[in-house]
């Protein structure tokens, strides 16, 4: 093989091809280095005296699914500058490794679209050296976010596995990049992260959260100046919440017959969006009968999509009355799960108000969450935590699709 080859189909330059093996299946070319070509590993010196050499094998690109590998003797130099005998550097390896750099980017580019065993399958390596090139090159570029930047975050926890296994997560709502990843939920998963951010001097402008309550102490405890806006999405799914729990009451009292047959069923007709009801599917007027059936479901109904609305009002000041509003109205319904959650919003109601000076939340983080789910989906779960933190952090430049 000519050393053109070896630099355009390899990237191997300053070596020539002594001899070609083949032996099942696999191609080994066997490379040497010019006596002139030999330097001091430390000083770059070619003042050196070739004092032996030690033998190892490099996986290159394989070529039409033919594994390919490079035997190369690597002298070892005594250097007249530095008065020490050690080997030269590879010019086609990264110190320590047994695969050239293009084959790295290779199983890289994989990896982009295939799992780790996929990738090795194809490659014909074991599958600790992918995830071994996996692992450096995120070590290198994403083991350290950096924070300074950082104005508008989300946080938000993520179940993983199997269990109350639990990551909390910190997004930079502006780059959508994850920034921290805590082991557990709560306040004390962001402990290391309040540190960094104080040594980076960051200056944070608001933060996105749900109506958690350890959320809320650790933001206004580590952000003082920060303003703090309750994540409308989950406002409203734990609305949603409240809804269901006063259907099952409702199914519960109701006597059998048709109230009970009414009632059955309709879950999901009352978290959909009354926009959203597909008139094909007579979802309208099951929804109809049920809320005819009840005046508290219907009342229940009513507020539900009146308190979607507050998102919508043409400033702060015009959704501060809707808010006021919706919170007496609730109070004089009568309904418990109404009143009791008329409380929460009024706890909350600063908070809730905030979007209007920051229109930011979780969803985002939402969407991130989905993809990690995705991601441990298709490599079966992660045993290794760090490895899987070091994904999380890059996951905002990578795609996911489950197909099957």
């Amino acid at each position: 093989m000519s050393t053109s080859t070896l630099y355009h189909e390899f990237g191997i330059r300053g070596y020539t091809c002594e001899s070609t093996v083949r032996l099942e299946g696999e191609t080994t070319y066997v490379l040497s280095q010019a006596r002139h070509h030999l330097r001091c590993s430390r000083c770059g010196s070619p003042d050196v005296e070739r004092h032996g050499e030690v033998t190892r094998i490099f996986h290159l690109l394989p070529i039409g699914g033919r594994p390919i590998q490079a035997l190369l003797p690597i002298a070892r130099v005594y250097c007249a500058r530095c008065d020490i005998t050690r080997q030269v550097k590879v010019g086609f390896a990264d110190e320590h490794q047994h695969h050239a750099r293009s084959f790295e980017r290779y199983a890289l580019e994989l990896s982009r679209f295939m799992t780790i065993d996929a990738v090795a399958r194809h490659l014909q390596v074991g599958w600790d050296l992918v995830k071994e090139i996996q692992r450096r090159h995120l070590q290198k570029h994403y083991s350290k976010p950096k924070l300074k930047g950082l104005k508008e975050i989300a946080i938000d926890e993520i179940n993983i596995g199997k269990g109350h296994n639990y990551l909390t997560v910190v997004l930079d709502l502006k780059s959508g990049a994850v920034v921290f990843i805590g082991k557990g939920k709560g306040s004390e998963a962001l402990l290391p992260f309040w540190k960094r951010l104080r040594a980076s001097r960051a200056r944070i402008q608001a933060v996105a959260i749900d109506m958690s309550r350890a959320y809320t102490m650790a933001v206004r405890e580590n952000l003082k100046e920060a303003v703090l806006v309750y994540d409308h999405f989950h406002i409203i799914k734990l609305f949603n919440e409240k809804l269901t729990e006063l259907r099952r009451d409702l199914y519960r009292e109701a006597t059998e017959g048709q109230h009970k047959d009414v009632l059955k069923g309709i879950r999901w007709l009352l978290l959909k969006n009354f926009e959203n009801l597909d008139p094909q599917k007579q979802e309208l007027e099951r929804l109809n009968d049920a809320l005819e059936l009840n005046i508290d479901l219907f009342v229940a109904y009513y507020m539900k999509d009146q308190l979607r609305v507050l998102w919508a009002q043409p400033n702060k000041r015009a959704a501060r009355r809707h808010l006021n509003a919706w919170i007496e109205l609730a109070d004089i319904s009568g309904i418990r799960i109404l009143k009791k959650f008329a409380r929460t919003l009024e706890d909350h109601r600063e908070g809730i108000l905030a979007w209007y000076d920051y229109p930011i939340s979780t969803g985002p983080l939402e969407g991130t969450n989905n993809k990690i789910k995705t991601m441990n989906r298709q490599a079966y779960g992660f045993r290794d935590l760090a490895f899987l933190k070091l994904k999380i952090m890059a996951i905002h430049e990578a795609t996911y699709e489950l197909v099957g």
